[in-house]
């Protein structure tokens, strides 16, 4: 018999939940509209494939931004460096725009692309940026207050229809143990606005081993919201803000280049250590003083109060608490404003049994990449999508898996090896059962 337990944590990164708490949503969850559309388009898209490599060791890129020039489709490599890009036929004549942190980013004609094994090499940037002059801010706390101050007007104004994909792992040590992803439409509010982002699941697919999560019967809580609330430039209040800057101290590291622009790199640590506390780097533009990507961290070497945190209930004879908490976000840019374009929250935490010679060990990921979007100017939200609140746990459904045209047009983040190995031991699995 399994243990339930619920853990969660009280500002909206992560939560996890017991097995008795499920949250339904729907799978299937398209409009009639919109399921008209994809009809529609069907046939009018291609797709590629391919692999984003180090030129210099042949190395897998992992997170490398593709995206087609001259409009807002674009998508992410996964852990093995691979993509997979549909682009609608009318823009084959276009340039896709390879890039990702410390290399320089490469154009290629969409033309001369094939369907499948594009193998696009990209060379690491070594040019030394410290004496360019663009880079003239000198106090890395000004900055960064300047970049609070400019979140509104550098970033998109008004609000924004996203479509995104979304994808959460559960692991046990090394293990696959439960996958679920999604392709999504998120209602984007401007930073300014004080309203929170609306999210509905367009299309929906898990598939849970719960024998390979031993003794725990866990789920992931929050779904997409876990990845959306990333967003330090709309969600200010989770991290730092204008009014707690004081609370923080910065210092800047050698800048660098993404996607051709000069950036300033800031260090941040939170001074009071106290209570866990967050760190980690801040990527600024150079030009606009925009954030451009975050890499950060939830540091939780005090067990005790990282437990308080996290978990809510437990069995009396465990101990839970996070190892590891990381968060990473970036923005991409478009007619002059920048955009959420990716999220990814990740935690490690420990149960310890109590008269076990060994603990178990769980990993929960989840990662969201923006794939298109459309200006939602002087319109209100779709109210005829499924949405969602931030307290949803996505359900176990596997049809999607055996759909080949499930996903229709939309762009989703190519399957890892282990991720489609995963999968299919775990349908095997629920065949004999």
């Amino acid at each position: 018999m399994k243990t339930q337990f619920s853990v969660f944590q009280f500002h909206p990164f992560i939560f996890l939940i017991c097995l008795l708490f499920i949250i339904s949503i729907p799978t299937t969850g398209s409009s009639r509209t919109f399921q008209q559309n994809i009809e529609v388009n069907k046939f009018q898209y291609i797709e590629f494939k391919g692999e984003v490599v180090d030129e210099r060791n042949g190395d897998p890129i992992n997170s490398a931004h593709l995206t087609v020039d001259g409009s807002n489709i674009s998508t992410i490599t996964n852990s093995d460096g691979e993509f997979s890009l549909k682009i609608p036929a009318d823009l084959m004549n276009s340039n896709l725009t390879v890039s990702y942190l410390g290399y320089k980013s490469k154009n290629i004609p969409i033309n001369t692309l094939t369907k499948e094994n594009n193998r696009i090499s990209l060379q690491e940037s070594v040019e030394v940026l410290t004496e360019v002059s663009i880079f003239k801010s000198k106090d890395a706390k000004k900055l960064v207050s300047e970049m609070l101050e400019n979140r509104g007007s550098n970033y998109f104004s008004s609000p924004t229809l996203m479509t995104a994909f979304y994808r959460e792992t559960i692991k046990k040590r090394r293990k696959n143990a439960s996958l679920s992803e999604a392709v999504i439409k998120i209602y984007k509010q401007p930073n300014s606005s004080p309203k929170k982002d609306a999210v509905a699941i367009f299309k929906a697919r898990k598939s849970t081993d719960y024998d390979r999560l031993d003794t725990l019967a866990l789920k992931l809580r929050g779904g997409p919201f876990n990845t959306l609330y990333v967003d330090l430039m709309k969600y200010t209040e989770f991290v730092f803000e204008t009014d707690n800057i004081e609370e923080y101290k910065f210092s800047f590291d050698r800048p660098t280049k993404i996607n051709n622009r000069y950036v300033y790199v800031v260090d941040f640590e939170e001074i009071n250590k106290s209570l866990p506390w967050y760190y980690g780097k801040l990527f600024i533009d150079a030009e606009t003083h925009s954030l451009v990507k975050a890499s950060y961290k939830l540091n939780v070497d005090d067990k005790d109060a990282a437990s308080k945190m996290f978990v809510k209930s437990k069995p009396n004879r465990a101990r839970v608490f996070p190892i590891d908490v990381n968060y990473e976000i970036d923005y991409l840019q478009s007619n002059g404003k920048w955009y959420y374009s990716y999220g990814n929250a990740l935690l490690e935490f420990v149960v310890d049994w109590n008269k076990r010679l060994f603990n178990s060990r769980y990993t929960l990921n989840s990662e969201m990449v923006v794939t298109n979007w459309e200006d939602y100017t002087n319109k209100e939200a779709p109210n005829d999508l499924n949405y969602i609140r931030p307290s949803v746990v996505m359900v176990d459904d596997i049809s999607g898996f055996s759909d080949p045209e499930f996903w229709g047009n939309n762009n989703i983040i190519e399957p890892e090896k282990s991720i489609q190995n995963a999968i299919e031991k775990i349908q095997r699995q629920l065949k004999k059962e």
